[in-house]
């Protein structure tokens, strides 16, 4: 027998060079993958990677389909976009741009009148309405169907086709005026000389940032799918980290650690951002719509967006296998002959990184604007994603204590426990990422939710009270003929009236015909006086503008100040708005109706529409931290189940497996989510500081933080009954 070589003085093997390194790397390849078939919870580790790398590639994709929706919605507004002149013999057509809303929902109204009937129209019309005709976009006419909006602006004569939209989901109407604008109504319209610039219009006036969507999709969705694959990584990692120190014993270096562990990975890493392909290749047909926001997706958009997907798909995939090796990396200081696997120890620039980012959070409320909300969102980083640490650290000091107690009075259960969860802290870290991050989002988006305001919330109220027996008309071109005209043209049980806003610096004045106001419970008042009486209508007038309302009979025919007045058209019951808009609009284009808190509920139905995507993204992530939390703990049953069976020979009694079960999984489980609460409320209340709006709900925390106590519970029973099961299975071998 040879002698055994020093280790010091034996060459290490070498990855990189020599004939036969593309066959070791092979063979380390094939040991990977040989293991990944045949270690203890193979299948667990396997669909814990394949669950990852599907939730990491998902979300690329879904950063891809915002990617090319924004480049889609660019292009079709820039190919759309009135051309404007100021030289009359360019010109093809006047242009003039209103608004309105369906359901809450604003929109953009176009009045076109061609001056060149021979030029060429609007991208997605295929000719120019003739005068008196609408031309609508299919949203439009779908959402807008139980409102009449098919008749609402004229005579419906067609859609607005997909190259003329932002989106399939945009709103947009492009209609003629049944009459020529006159030369003093001319200083309101625009003179275009064709189309092709971006203009802001449409979709386009409320849209977000890109950065906004990626920064959202990142913290939300793409922040858990993070948390899922180190959890899914370190799934087993208890025999990966026995294998790393054996080939580091033999010389290996951290390139064959690597080789063995890609060689392990791989094949779930593969299957899984295959796997992704799915979804995406389901809306590639045809347009989709996405719930709960009702956004449809452009399927073109996303058919040419086929290269970046593809990259995005390989970039996942080397996202996941190299986390898989640098979460098995194995450290030795200078002296030791054994490697140490990194769950036996919290580095401390862990615990100094979230004092640190508490501190970025806590000094952001004294940064306004822009800066503070980077800081905030900066340390909130940090804060977040080393606060499992600080949680395993108290658990850590926690569990000796309870080690401590149960030593003393003779407690086999909490000895144990507590000394497991001294000795392996990273379990808990893992244990406790899911509920450290699900309570801090669920907390989150409740303060994003609660930024509506007070107004929005009187607005609901005062819609509830009135609907749309109060409509406010205005418009600069109402002239007294108009006034006229509309009078005879409301329904019967309407009438008009005109709220002068600040006519004489002493309150809003309501003037209208003695029967007008009469049907408002307020008299013939020859001068003006207060508007009193019970009638709700005027209740909410006073309300919206200003408590010192006054009423007067109209000395003549009603006139209006073009800066301060507005109609006002009061029906003695619901359902009546459809007849006013269509005879206001077809009276005086560009004329606006709407309640008096319409601009409050359209804003606060703007708010509800973005919650709805927070909701997506945030339900996304909730979901992929459940299934991080629900792997962790297989994973935990599946190493505790074979190191407590012994003990029900020693024993003979199996309430130590639920005592264990109790003191090493629950316990620590409970003081991460007494944390985790303690710092959502307060960093909800800090956020609250930087943008100045919102409220935060004790009750949700509460019932977030007792929903996670009630899982830490759940997991003890589970573990203390899966190794009971164990134990009943167990037979002495010779290990």
């Amino acid at each position: 027998m040879s002698p055994v070589t020093p280790r010091a003085s034996r060459p290490a093997p070498s990855a990189g060079t020599g004939r036969h390194s593309g066959s070791l790397w092979r063979q380390l390849i094939r040991i990977g993958f040989a293991a990944g078939r045949g270690g203890p919870g193979d299948r667990l580790r396997f669909w814990a990677l394949f669950a990852a790398a599907a939730a990491l590639a998902v979300v690329a994709l879904a950063a891809v389909t915002a990617a090319a929706t924004y480049d889609g919605r660019e292009a079709r507004n820039q190919a759309r976009g009135p051309l404007i002149t100021e030289r009359p013999q360019e010109a093809v057509a006047l242009w003039r741009e209103a608004f309105d809303a369906v359901g809450e929902v604003p929109h953009t109204v176009v009045y076109l009148h061609p001056l060149s009937p021979g030029a060429e129209p609007p991208p997605g019309l295929s000719r120019w309405p003739a005068p008196g005709e609408v031309m609508l976009s299919p949203e439009l006419l779908r959402e807008g169907e139980q409102e009449g909006i098919a008749g609402r602006y004229g005579r419906h004569a067609g859609t607005i086709g997909a190259a003329g939209l932002v989106s399939p989901s945009e709103r947009l109407a492009y209609v003629a005026p049944a009459r020529a604008p006159g030369a003093g109504e001319r200083e309101d319209w625009r003179q275009v000389r064709g189309f092709g610039q971006a203009y802001p219009m449409g979709e386009v006036l409320h849209e977000r940032p890109l950065s906004h969507v990626l920064l959202t999709l990142g913290a939300l969705t793409g922040v858990p799918a993070l948390a899922l694959l180190v959890v899914a990584a370190r799934v087993g990692s208890r025999t990966r980290d026995r294998r790393s120190s054996l080939l580091q014993a033999l010389g290996g270096t951290w390139r064959h650690r690597a080789l063995v562990n890609l060689g392990e990975a791989a094949l779930p890493a593969a299957a899984g951002t295959v796997s992704a392909v799915l979804p995406m290749l389901a809306i590639l047909p045809a347009d989709v719509r996405i719930p709960p926001t009702g956004y449809l997706l452009d399927s073109g958009d996303l058919r040419a967006a086929w290269p970046m997907a593809l990259a995005a798909l390989l970039l996942s995939f080397a996202v996941t296998l190299g986390v898989v090796v640098l979460l098995h990396r194995v450290e030795r200081d200078g002296t030791a002959t054994r490697p140490r696997s990194f769950s036996s120890r919290i580095p401390r620039w862990r615990l100094a990184g979230c004092g640190a980012g508490a501190v970025v959070v806590a000094l952001s409320q004294y940064l306004r604007g822009t800066p503070g909300l980077v800081a905030f969102i900066t340390g909130t980083v940090a804060m977040w994603a080393l606060l499992p640490s600080v949680a395993a650290v108290a658990a850590r000091r926690l569990g000796g204590a309870l080690a401590e107690r149960g030593f003393r009075t003779g407690r086999p259960g909490q000895l144990i426990g507590g000394r497991w969860t001294v000795a392996h802290p990273g379990v808990v870290v893992r244990l406790a990422l899911a509920m450290v991050i699900g309570i801090g989002l669920v907390c989150q988006l409740q303060v994003w939710n609660s930024r509506l305001g007070e107004k929005a919330a009187a607005a609901r109220a005062s819609e509830a009270r009135v609907g749309d027996t109060v409509l406010s008309v205005r418009s600069r071109d109402i002239t007294p003929t108009v006034v006229d005209e509309l009078s005879h043209a409301l329904p019967v049980g309407s009438h008009v009236l005109v709220l002068t806003t600040d006519a004489d610096q002493r309150g809003a004045l309501l003037q209208g015909s003695c029967r007008a106001l009469r049907s408002l419970g307020l008299g013939c008042p020859a001068a003006p006086e207060q508007a009193g009486g019970d009638d709700p209508r005027v209740t909410e007038i006073r309300l919206w503008h200003g408590p010192a309302l006054r009423a007067q009979v109209a000395p003549s025919a009603l006139r209006l100040d073009r800066l301060h007045s507005s109609l006002i058209v009061t029906s003695e019951g619901p359902g009546r708005r459809a007849e006013v808009e269509r005879a206001a609009y077809a009276l005086v284009p560009a004329v606006n109706v709407e309640t008096p808190v319409e601009t409050w509920l359209v804003g606060a139905a703007g708010k509800a529409r973005l919650n709805n995507w927070l909701l997506l993204f945030g339900s996304l992530g909730l979901g992929l931290l459940l299934l991080a939390g629900s792997l962790s703990a297989a994973a935990e049953f599946t190493r505790v189940r074979h190191v407590l069976a012994p003990l029900a020979v020693l024993t003979g009694s199996h309430a130590i497996h639920r005592s264990v079960a109790w003191w090493h999984l629950t316990v620590p489980l409970l003081v991460s989510a007494a944390v985790a609460a303690t710092v959502s409320a307060w960093h909800s209340v800090f956020f609250i500081a930087v943008v100045q709006e919102g409220s935060f709900s004790w009750g949700m925390l509460a019932a977030a933080t007792g929903g996670c106590a009630l899982l830490a519970a759940v997991v003890g029973v589970l573990g203390g009954r899966t190794a009971i099961h164990a134990a009943q299975q167990w037979r002495p071998a010779a290990d």
